[in-house]
């Protein structure tokens, strides 16, 4: 009974290390995009980018990363930069947490006038007709629904996901 309890101890601050290390990343992406600075599609491409980079790298998933001409000159509202960013860290750490893959490909396109993101990895995938959304895709939802945009995720067993993510640019055009 005592080898339980120390486990369940464990489990316990493992958990609480991660909320900590979760918040202090989710307080850096506020101060990220609230800064003046940081107001540029190539400022986001870039902040996704070393995410993606740095997230697949430790769990030796190859990544090819496709993403606007550093000439686009768009700028984004914070509150656009915030969700977008977020929108695409949950797609990412969803991809490499739970999917299994080898490769994920990631395109990052204005076209058109629409901002587009597509995440796909080929992973184990899930069965999105027996498995109950998690929190994670319900916040991808809600921050989508904000934007304006929409957000179709395609997935099947062994088959790997595709997230894709699509806005009209003028919603998020700073005046």
């Amino acid at each position: 009974a005592k080898q339980k309890s120390a486990n369940g101890s464990g489990d316990l601050l493992s958990s609480i290390a991660d909320i900590a290390r979760e918040s202090v990343a989710s307080m850096n992406d506020i101060v990220w995009a609230i800064a003046p600075e940081h107001d540029s599609l190539l400022d986001l491409t870039r902040r996704m980018r070393q995410h993606a980079e740095e997230v697949f790298e430790l769990r030796d998933i190859e990544l090819h990363f496709n993403a606007p001409n550093s000439d686009t000159d768009l700028k984004l509202s914070v509150g656009a930069r915030r969700d977008l960013l977020l929108i695409f860290k949950e797609a990412v750490n969803n991809a490499a947490k739970h999917s299994g893959c080898a490769k994920v490909e990631i395109d990052f396109i204005c076209e058109n006038s629409l901002l587009k993101l597509q995440i796909k990895d080929d992973g184990k995938g899930f069965d999105q007709t027996t498995e109950s959304d998690g929190q994670g895709l319900r916040s991808m939802s809600r921050r989508t629904e904000a934007l304006g945009g929409t957000l179709v995720i395609d997935s099947r067993r062994n088959e790997g996901t595709i997230v894709k993510f699509e806005m009209a640019l003028q919603k998020v055009s700073a005046v």
